[in-house]
């Protein structure tokens, strides 16, 4: 039997434009060509998978749509939430459909992550799918790359595959604990057979599964999209998939994939994909050369450029604010002394720094080390005129 993926695809990645509620989810974001929900079912295009179903939010069915006829793929299923309750909601409601066999195996994937090496989380998936029961659920974790508080930890039992404890974003200190435990980050993949999903709503949340199931026998349908009915839908109580079925079960186990994963939620992830890739962005006219060094621009999005600033030896950038943007600076290279506002200090290595509109900010560098720095621009104009300087050691002020 091939296995059925389910592609959650209802994050609006408010993380990344916390002051624009206008911007694209994280997972539609171009990023040159493609974006993470492309790669999302790049992932899952093989032999061994059915053609995969969408659950998403009613928001963003249409852009969901632009995209499916954008790629040719053809009769592909939405399930449309008409509001957001979590993830709890829309995994169980993703697979209610009767003409889901019982028995059917299911992989539930985020349409915003990216996995480099597809073939590793394949062998990973058909390794584990005699495993399956009518009970159990296997989650995916990801070996950490640094101790991280953006992401959730899975313990298992030692010399086992079964799942000892969930940890929801702890701080950096318990984070490397559970590291050097054998930790791993929570990805948010599932798999499981369609049985073992309804049997542990049936027992752990059954006023939640009641609704789920009167919300998908009234929907609409309409072509291949199917929009769950809002009268039940929104009586729903949000909640996470973690939380309401995962914490209570006691047949949670987990697949250990070590691999090249990030969700890009933040800034300083972003920073970190396009460093590592920066070849493939550099574009020798995009160079620009300044009296304290020199700045490329790798990327321009969607109300964001991505720029790598590089700060010559005892050199320093003007003393500046700016109207229309913010800023996110991650350290990659030396130890730059920054300011911002009344504060100066020296960000550790892979550091990301805020910038707030209107903040007043600079970059010296008082060492012999060439600094380097991951930039991101955010907001509605990304101009170099943009900047008001109040200090500049190459007599850059207007009087």
């Amino acid at each position: 039997m091939k296995v059925l993926p389910i592609i959650i695809c209802g994050g609006s990645g408010s993380r990344l434009f916390p002051e624009n509620n206008n911007n694209l989810p994280k997972q539609f974001i171009d990023f040159g060509g493609w974006n993470m929900f492309k790669k999302a079912i790049e992932r899952i295009s093989s032999k061994h998978f059915l053609p995969p179903i969408i659950s998403t939010n009613i928001k963003y069915v249409n852009i969901i749509k632009y995209f499916l006829k954008k790629y040719k793929l053809n009769n592909i299923k939405i399930i449309s939430e008409p509001e957001k309750k979590n993830t709890a909601p829309a995994i169980l409601s993703s697979i209610l459909n009767p003409d889901i066999n019982f028995n059917q195996t299911v992989l539930w994937i985020p349409s915003d992550q990216l996995i480099v090496e597809k073939n590793i989380f394949i062998k990973s998936i058909l390794k584990n799918l005699d495993k399956l029961n009518h009970d159990n659920i296997f989650v995916f974790g990801i070996k950490p790359k640094e101790a991280s508080d953006q992401f959730g930890y899975i313990l298992s039992k030692k010399n086992s595959m079964m799942v000892s404890k969930f940890v929801e974003k702890p701080k950096i200190k318990i984070a490397k604990n559970i590291i050097k435990k054998g930790g791993c980050w929570n990805a948010g993949i599932f798999l499981a057979k369609k049985s073992s999903i309804i049997n542990n709503f049936n027992k752990f949340q059954p006023k939640l599964y009641n609704l789920a199931n009167q919300a998908y026998e009234n929907n609409i349908t309409k072509k291949n999209l199917i929009t769950l009915n809002k009268k039940y839908y929104s009586k729903i109580s949000p909640i996470s998939f973690d939380y309401a079925i995962l914490e209570n079960s006691k047949n949670i186990n987990v697949i250990k994939l070590n691999v090249n994963w990030t969700d890009l939620g933040s800034w300083k992830s972003i920073h970190f994909f396009f460093n590592k890739n920066k070849l493939n962005y550099f574009n020798k006219n995009n160079v620009f050369y300044r009296p304290w060094g020199s700045y490329t621009n790798l990327f321009r999005g969607k109300n964001f450029l991505i720029k790598e600033i590089s700060v010559n030896k005892k050199s320093s950038l003007s003393l500046q604010s700016h109207k229309h943007r913010s800023e996110y600076w991650t350290i990659i290279n030396g130890r730059p002394l920054i300011t911002i506002n009344k504060r100066k200090f020296i960000p550790k290595l892979n550091e990301t720094v805020f910038i707030p509109k209107g903040a007043i900010h600079r970059i010296e560098n008082q060492k012999i080390e060439k600094v380097k720095i991951i930039e991101a621009q955010v907001g509605n104009i990304l101009k170099e005129t943009d900047i008001k300087r109040y200090e500049d050691i190459y007599g850059r002020v207007k009087k």
